[in-house]
């Protein structure tokens, strides 16, 4: 059965980090490229980071850019999302998504999602 399924998500302050996982099941995540999605209350489904599996090349948002950083261990077969210095507006509901490409039409596989809330 192919999974994906995200952990890592919380609570935290402003300025404080957390690191998301992404962990496959049912196949190889380094077949594809894998990203990071989120979605706010009330707001779209935006893309904030992916990492390719032709070069391993990364993608971030620019809102994220300087504090977000992903990756990936194959032998883990699972991807990373790091983020720093978060900020109340990165609350959201974060989705790791792997597919043909770093576009949301691309995608393949969805997770079911992990919460993030950045509150005092």
């Amino acid at each position: 059965q192919v999974q994906l399924v995200e952990s890592g998500g919380g609570l935290v302050q402003p300025g404080g980090s957390l690191r998301l996982s992404c962990a496959a099941s049912g196949f190889t995540l380094d077949y594809y490229a894998i990203a990071w999605f989120r979605q706010a209350p009330g707001k779209e489904r935006e893309g904030v980071s992916c990492i390719k599996n032709s070069d391993g090349s990364t993608y971030h948002v620019d809102s994220v850019k300087g504090r977000f950083t992903i990756s990936r261990d194959n032998a883990k077969n699972t991807v990373y999302l790091q983020m720093n210095s978060l900020k109340p507006e990165d609350t959201a509901v974060y989705y790791c998504a792997a597919g043909n490409g770093c576009d949301y039409d691309l995608v393949d596989y969805w997770g079911k999602g992990t919460l993030v809330t950045v509150s005092s």
